[in-house]
C-alpha cells in the first residue's frame, strides 16, 4: 500500500454511532443519516489531522452480502461481507497496517481493544474520539474565523498598518 499517511485510524462505525448520544438519536430515525453524519465529521477530522481513516460497518447479517469499500473523499468506508463482523475486518486490517504504520482503533468494545493492542495498534474509546473531534472542530472554527475578512474584503482592510500607510503615501504621490 502506497500512502501519504503515517498514521491510520480504524473506526468501528456502528459502535461509535451507538456510543454517541447525537448519532444514537439520529440512528433511531435513520441509520443511513447517522452513517453519513459520522462520515462527514470524520472527513473534517481527517483533513485536520492528516491521517488515513477507514470506517467499518457490519454487514455480516446481510444474506449474500459482499465486501464493499467506498471512498468518500479521503475516508474509506467499508461494509463487511456476509458473516464478517466489523471487529473481524478491523483486526485483520490493523494487523496488516501495523507492520508499516501507526494504527489506532476507535471502539468502546473492550475485548476488541485488547485484541487490537496485541496486534500493535493503539486503542481509542468512542468517548476519546468524540473529545478529540470536538477539540479539532473548535480548532478548525478558530482558524476559519481568523481568516475571515475584517470588513468588506477590500485590500486596505486586510493590510498591516505600515503597509497600508506606505501604499497610501504612494497613492498620494509622496
Amino acid at each position: 500500500m502506497n500512502t501519504p499517511y503515517t498514521h491510520y485510524l480504524l473506526v468501528d462505525g456502528y459502535n461509535i454511532i451507538h456510543a454517541w448520544d447525537e448519532l444514537k438519536k439520529l440512528a433511531a430515525i435513520s441509520l443511513d443519516d447517522a452513517r453519513v453524519k459520522l462520515t462527514s465529521r470524520l472527513a473534517n477530522y481527517q483533513g485536520f489531522k492528516n491521517i488515513g481513516i477507514i470506517v467499518v460497518f457490519d454487514a455480516y447479517k446481510v444474506v449474500g452480502g459482499v465486501e464493499k469499500i467506498i471512498w468518500e473523499g479521503n475516508i474509506g468506508v467499508v461494509y463487511t461481507k456476509e458473516a464478517e463482523t466489523a471487529d473481524n475486518y478491523i483486526e485483520r486490517t490493523a494487523q496488516t497496517l501495523a507492520k508499516k504504520y501507526t494504527v489506532s482503533v476507535a471502539t468502546s468494545d473492550i475485548l476488541e481493544q485488547i485484541i487490537i493492542m496485541s496486534q500493535g495498534a493503539r486503542r481509542m474509546s468512542a468517548e476519546s474520539l468524540l473529545r478529540d473531534m470536538k477539540f479539532v472542530e473548535q480548532q478548525i472554527r478558530q482558524k476559519t474565523d481568523s481568516l475571515k475578512p475584517i470588513k468588506n474584503n477590500q485590500l486596505f482592510d486586510n493590510l498591516d498598518p505600515q503597509t497600508a500607510e506606505l501604499l497610501e503615501q504612494m497613492r498620494r504621490g509622496k
